[in-house]
């Protein structure tokens, strides 16, 4: 019979980041087929000696012989982090419908089962009181999880009970307290904003829960965007192996300062493949003191879905790519609405700061206090304005997910027999898409006003770039370029004045059936 509580042990990891595995792969092949072909040069001695001679040029402190000195005095400070949980899971009866599954409580659901789960991380130590710094992965629980004790094991293997002080969801940072009146070994934020490209580091964490493992490497980027979206989304970038476990744990600089604490990694094993992902001290520092005050974490907040200005995007306006960001949509009377923001404006500076990839519009906004009125950049129909906002208080991140989530079947099929007419509708080439006038009766079957303009597409060429990027049957296309298309000719229109300007691609705003609408930059052909 099924027992109440089971008990498994499950390690708590580096948060993974998108990749692409093409990419990666390319990579890995074209690097090995050049080392196999080209072989060694007939200067290779010379120069292997010209560099023999340049290594004992570097100072010491640029490529130091050891790093047994600094990780001596460090490693007392770095912890393992643990936490024991109670997680509930629903069951089902695996003998349902069978003439077995009365001998397991009946058909269906089995109701819910309680689990017992750890997790593993890292985490440091930055007071002599027992303040303790790690990721907020690391000590929540899962779903409908509950976490019941988290201990702290020191370097010698001490092990101490730990209260939660504080925690920030949003930029994944937690901070505990060790119950115990000893005086702790220490270590002290350093200035990320110093780190350079090429500036050794190291890292010691708890790596698949081996203990207290220690990495060097150097600062491979700084301010790296990996393209997850938030408002914390800008990292240092290490090629230092980070690991599952390794999560929470600090990365020095070669003062022995914390300059960064380590958070995910970028994989296609799941493993460390040299690309890893420090959360800056600049960032972390402060959101640590005001959680060991109790003091509220509070943000910037606008109120606006942004989209990173791609290269269809660039070319569909005419514009320089990964200059600014692209207003997909604006959240009724919420603070980018009410300061004139609109959706499809290139929002290029805040506050007078430069949107760049590097320093995004989250980023900027959340690190402006709430209720800040700030001048706002936009490009809009080609020309620049300028719009002044009243920042609000960030919602959480739960809320955000909701504000411009989907909210309906994306498969249901749009139309309700509708007449034969319509099914052929106009084919636009140079688009990929067939497409008919939206009636009052299509309107309806739809779900919109019978007021909406709109041309209706009934057919997608799969092959298409319109098809590609998910514009299928169903979806109501809006605008094309910042005009109106009701009607065949104003489409026709859109698309010849584009190809005059010299452009390879064209912005159309669409509905999808039950969403909001968004612009999709769509290659012409």
């Amino acid at each position: 019979m099924a027992t109440n509580t089971a008990k498994t042990e499950e390690t708590k990891d580096v948060k993974p980041v998108r990749y692409a595995y093409g990419l990666t792969t390319a990579l890995l092949l074209g690097g090995a087929t050049l080392s196999l072909t080209t072989g060694y040069p007939a200067g290779a001695q010379v120069a292997q000696n010209e560099a023999s001679q340049m290594a004992q040029m570097v100072p010491r402190s640029g490529a130091p012989a050891s790093f047994a000195d600094l990780t001596e005095q460090l490693a007392p400070a770095v912890v393992n982090i643990s936490t024991r949980q109670r997680i509930q899971i629903q069951q089902n009866n695996p003998f349902a419908g069978t003439p077995f599954e009365g001998l397991f409580g009946g058909p269906g659901n089995l109701g819910p089962q309680t689990r017992e789960a750890q997790s593993l991380g890292s985490g440091f130590i930055i007071s002599a009181d027992g303040y303790v710094v790690t990721n907020n992965h690391v000590i929540t629980a899962e779903g409908r999880g509950q976490v019941e004790s988290i201990t702290v094991t020191m370097s010698n293997g001490t092990e101490y009970p730990a209260k939660l002080v504080g925690k920030d969801a949003a930029s994944d940072l937690a901070v505990l307290k060790i119950s115990t009146d000893e005086s702790m070994p220490f270590v002290k934020f350093g200035d990320s904003r110093h780190a350079r490209v090429g500036d050794w580091i190291i890292a010691i964490g708890n790596p698949f829960g081996l203990g207290g493992t220690v990495t060097s490497g150097i600062v491979s980027a700084v301010y790296r965007n990996t393209g997850a979206g938030g408002a914390y989304d800008r990292y240092l970038q290490t090629d230092a192996a980070i690991n599952r476990g390794n999560s929470g744990g600090p990365m020095f600089d070669m003062k022995g300062q914390v300059i960064g604490i380590n958070n995910a990694i970028f994989s296609p094993t799941g493993g460390s493949v040299g690309i890893g992902f420090a959360i800056p001290a600049e960032t972390a520092a402060p959101i640590v003191q005001k959680l060991i005050k109790g003091e509220a974490i509070e943000r910037g907040y606008i109120g606006v879905q942004i989209q990173p200005l791609t290269d269809d995007l660039a070319e569909s306006l005419g514009l320089e790519r990964n200059k600014g960001e692209f207003i997909q949509g604006v959240e009724p009377d919420g603070p980018a609405a009410k300061g004139g923001i609109k959706p499809g404006d290139v929002v290029v500076k805040v506050a007078g700061k430069e949107v760049t990839r590097d320093q995004s519009l989250s980023y900027l906004v959340a690190n402006l206090e709430p209720g800040s009125r700030i001048p706002v950049e936009v490009i809009r129909n080609g020309r620049r304005q300028t719009v002044n906002v009243t920042t609000a208080k960030r919602p959480s991140e739960e809320t955000l997910q909701q504000n411009f989530g989907p909210n309906s079947d994306q498969q249901s099929d749009p139309f309700n027999n509708p007449p034969q007419q319509q099914e052929q509708g106009y084919v636009e080439k140079s688009i990929g898409l067939s497409v008919t006038p939206l009636t009052a009766q299509i309107a309806r079957q739809l779900g919109v006003s019978e007021g909406t303009k709109g041309l209706v597409v009934v057919a997608a060429d799969p092959g298409s770039d319109a098809g590609q990027k998910g514009i299928s049957r169903g979806f109501i296309l809006l605008e094309a370029n910042g005009r109106a298309v009701a009607s065949q000719a104003d489409l026709e229109a859109a698309i010849r004045a584009a190809k005059n300007e010299g452009r390879d691609a064209i912005l159309l705003r669409v509905q999808p059936r039950g969403q909001s609408a968004v612009f999709v930059p769509i290659r012409m052909r």
